[in-house]
Order: C-alpha cells, then sequence, then structure tokens
C-alpha cells in the first residue's frame, strides 16, 4: 500500500495528469485515493460498453486504445491514450461507460475510485480546476478528431496524427522524434478513416523522401517541419 501511496510522487507524468498543480498535502490526499495500481497486457480490456462507472483510470506508461461498435457491428477506434491521460471520463453523464478501452501493449494503470475522487474534487478546487482542464481537452480532442476526418485528405491525416504523437512523447520526457507506434497500420488507418492500404503507401513513401524512417513499430521523424507543413494546422492525438 505505501507503494501506492507514492506512486504520484515517483510518477515522471505526474504533471500532465490528476496532480497537476496540487500542493504537498493536496497531493498526499489524492494519493490516499489511489485504489490500486494494474497491469493490463496487450488485448485486455480495462471496461467495455455498457460497464457502470467505478473508477477512473490514469494510464502510467504503456498505451490504450479506446473504441465503439457502428451499427454494423465494426470497430471504430476513437482514441489512444498515452501515459499521464486519464480514461473513464466518457462514463460521466450517465454512468455506464459509452466505449470500450484495450490495452495496444503492456500497460500500467492507476485505479481512481470515482466516489472518492469526485468527494476530494469538491473539497479541493485545485483538483476540481484540474479535473475541468483534463474534460475541456478531451472535448478539444474529439473536434480536431471530426475537423480531421471532414476537412483533411488522407496524407495531411495521417501526418497531423504523427506530428500530434510526436508532441504528446516529448510532452511526457520521451523523445519526439524517435518513438514506438504502440498501434497498427490498420488501428491508424481504422482511427483516421483511410485504408491500411493508403497508410502503408504514404508512409513509404513518406520513407523514400527522407520524412521519416519506420521499422515495423519504431518510428523516427527525420523532417518534422516537412511533415508538419504536409498536417497544416490541424491534430489528432
Amino acid at each position: 500500500m505505501e507503494r501506492v501511496r507514492q506512486a504520484c510522487r515517483s510518477c515522471s507524468v505526474s504533471q500532465l495528469c490528476l496532480p497537476a498543480g496540487l500542493e504537498a498535502s493536496e497531493l498526499d490526499r489524492l494519493e490516499s485515493a489511489l485504489e490500486k495500481k494494474m497491469t493490463l497486457h496487450r488485448g485486455e480490456s480495462l471496461y467495455t460498453v455498457g460497464d457502470p462507472l467505478e473508477s477512473l483510470f490514469a494510464v502510467r506508461s504503456g498505451c490504450m486504445k479506446t473504441s465503439v461498435l457502428g451499427s454494423d457491428g465494426v470497430e471504430q477506434i476513437i482514441g489512444f491514450a498515452l501515459p499521464g491521460e486519464l480514461l473513464g471520463l466518457d462514463a460521466l453523464s450517465v454512468e455506464r461507460h459509452q466505449c470500450t478501452a484495450v490495452a495496444l501493449d503492456t500497460t500500467a494503470i492507476c485505479v481512481l475510485p470515482f466516489a472518492r475522487i469526485e468527494d476530494l474534487a469538491a473539497e479541493l478546487p485545485s483538483l476540481n480546476r484540474q479535473l475541468l482542464r483534463i474534460m475541456g481537452s478531451e472535448i478539444s480532442r474529439e473536434q480536431d478528431l471530426l475537423s480531421l476526418l471532414a476537412n483533411k485528405r488522407a496524407s495531411e491525416r495521417l501526418a497531423s496524427f504523427l506530428d500530434n504523437l510526436s508532441k504528446r512523447f516529448s510532452d511526457r520526457g520521451y523523445s519526439g522524434r524517435d518513438f514506438r507506434l504502440y498501434m497498427s497500420r490498420q488501428e491508424m488507418a481504422n482511427y483516421l478513416g483511410m485504408t491500411i492500404e493508403t497508410v502503408s503507401r504514404t508512409l513509404s513513401a513518406w520513407q523514400r523522401e527522407g520524412l521519416i524512417h519506420i521499422e515495423s513499430k519504431a518510428l523516427s521523424i527525420l523532417d518534422p517541419e516537412g511533415l508538419r507543413a504536409i498536417a497544416g494546422n490541424c491534430v489528432a492525438g
């Protein structure tokens, strides 16, 4: 339990998560609300559509995808969560999860019982503000995705996606130029409304042009400005 209580203090992405902006005494109270840490392996679900809201979840390491099923029963990926990001906010309105969250790699998760976080947020204005900021970021991300799918060509969508991943990894203290793509080509295509053939063909073309180097899941961005020029002003995450 003491290791769990020290999770926020030792976490390398705490300033992107709920602890951001909390005073030491407030952080102690947040750490006391941590129920446990858990580890998921690729393909394991954190929650599925219809599960009751019991906890919020903070990604400590690894990557999760969130998805829904269309009327035709086909999966539609709606997001990828990296370290420091919260999962479970989709359930706040009706107290049941509206999407499914699945691990894309071995992923460490901090479990935050919602009732305890709700009580703490009512007592700690700084925690309440951070929750609102995180929810605002989620709304902005959804708007970005809608704009991306509606207004951008396939190459612009993919470039925006990779540029956004670069920024998010950089924000977490990792390299923004050399990082691992947790998601498969098919998962990227699904998220971006593209075909896997278009994703693979575009990545190969960019590699020949010297914009990127990609080998399996290892990506190096060789020309960040060139990639941003293709992406334009739109981001996707």
